[in-house]
């Protein structure tokens, strides 16, 4: 179960928001629609403003996939076509509120490579890295994927790494995927917390 809400948190020096996938082709009615998915948007919209006010990182990944990805089941992949470069499905959702010059980092952007997690392939942990990150606030979509991807990646490089469960939903393609991938987050290290501020 998640933890409390905790609220005393405030946006410090050495934190990161990365908004995971919030994208046209992710949200309900969309080529891989997630349960869902809308509802989560305005916490991640408040977390964002929150780090925005007080200067500190927000990065936004998408996937960016070539109209041939691997990934894809004409290809031999397991997933609809869905987030293709330069199409209105890969572009972001209009209610996420991003700032005016958004930090983005594109993955899968390969036609032979599948990527999950938002460190791969895209130069995150630089970009972190150089802006003295130590903690990452991990949120978006999708829980059983992408998310928690990012999450394996990001502990695997030495972030302290946050959760908030009312701003992650999950595809659930099996039932309780995303109950299972919560529960690994959590035995990784993440605070898996209800929401923070």
């Amino acid at each position: 179960m998640p933890k409390d809400i905790i609220a005393d948190w405030n946006p410090a020096p050495g934190d990161a928001l990365l908004v995971v996938d919030v994208q046209n082709d992710f949200m309900p009615g969309g080529a891989l629609g997630i349960p869902d998915g809308d509802e989560i948007v305005p916490e991640i919209n408040r977390l964002v403003a929150a780090f925005v006010a007080e200067h500190l990182p927000v990065v936004f990944s998408r996937d960016w996939h070539p109209a041939a990805h691997c990934s894809f089941a004409e290809q031999g992949g397991v997933w609809p076509p869905h987030c293709v470069q330069g199409t209105e499905g890969a572009a972001f959702w209009s209610r996420l509120r991003m700032p005016d010059d958004p930090v983005i980092v594109s993955k899968a952007a390969r036609q032979d490579e599948e990527a999950y997690s938002a460190f791969d392939g895209t130069g995150l942990d630089k970009l972190l890295t150089a802006r003295g990150v130590t903690r990452l606030y991990i949120v978006g979509l999708a829980t059983d994927y992408c998310v928690l991807a990012s999450v394996r990646d990001a502990h695997r490089l030495g972030y302290e790494v946050v959760v908030p469960v009312r701003a992650i939903r999950a595809v659930d393609v099996h039932p309780e995927d995303g109950a299972r991938a919560i529960e690994e987050m959590r035995k990784s290290g993440a605070d898996i917390v209800a929401t923070v501020g």
